[in-house]
């Protein structure tokens, strides 16, 4: 995708939704990076529901050190992967208390040396938290710069290091969640609804598909209007 190609579809994606915000449920900064690391192979909704009790109670590291694990296990039962993510989540939270005073780190290095913090959850803490033009590559992310040829890239990193070089300077901050956005609700997995998609015209993917009930499951379409997702927000 050329450069003028790439500022059309930031464009088109910012002005549908123009300002758009993660998904997960957070009171402060400590409870993004819990809410983050909780979402790992679990919706943003499930984590909302199970943290929802959680952190009316508990917003700082401490608090959660005193909770203790086999509480907050409870609490997060439903979430998949819950012991593990348990365990790490009170490691965290006593290492922000000893290493960096109870609060969270603003470099993505110190963030990575949390435990079951990654490259991605680093990314997300803090372009969310802090403003940082960072790039957190998920599955959506991945799949709709390879698919409109974005950001072709053959795994995360590549995809990651490929959207430092192109996204233009006036939509770096919030392109991570416009793209989430666009992935979740309108390029989805099984199914892009191409019909509606505001930048279909751009996107190399082929074939288009044709909307429900046209007859065809599957064609070629020149342009489409779209319309904004559900919520003007994003993980």
């Amino acid at each position: 995708m050329k450069p003028a190609q790439i500022a059309e579809l930031f464009r088109r994606l910012a002005e549908r939704t123009p300002d758009p915000k993660t998904e997960l449920d957070y009171v402060n900064d400590y409870t993004l990076l819990v809410a983050v690391v909780l979402s790992a192979q679990s919706t943003d909704a499930g984590v909302n529901l199970a943290t929802r009790e959680l952190f009316k109670h508990v917003t700082t590291p401490q608090a959660m050190v005193e909770l203790g694990e086999e509480r907050l296990r409870e609490a997060i039962k439903t979430i998949g992967l819950f012991n593990t993510k348990a365990k790490n989540v009170i490691a965290l939270s006593r290492q922000l208390v000893e290493q960096h005073g109870g609060e969270v780190p603003r470099d993505r290095d110190s963030l990575m040396a949390l435990p079951g913090v990654g490259r991605k959850t680093a990314n997300v803490v803090m372009n969310t938290a802090f403003g940082e033009e960072t790039f957190a590559v998920d599955t959506h992310i991945f799949r709709v710069a390879n698919r409109t040829g974005l950001a072709p890239g053959k795994d995360v990193l590549a995809v990651e290091l490929k959207l430092e070089k192109v996204v233009p300077p006036p939509y770096r901050r919030d392109a991570h969640h416009l793209l989430i956005l666009h992935g979740r609700y309108v390029c989805k997995a099984r199914l892009p609804e191409c019909w509606r998609c505001v930048i279909v015209d751009l996107c190399r993917y082929q074939p288009k598909t044709l909307p429900p009930g046209s007859g065809l499951a599957k064609r070629h379409v020149k342009s489409g209007s779209g319309r904004p997702p559900p919520a003007a927000k994003a993980a």
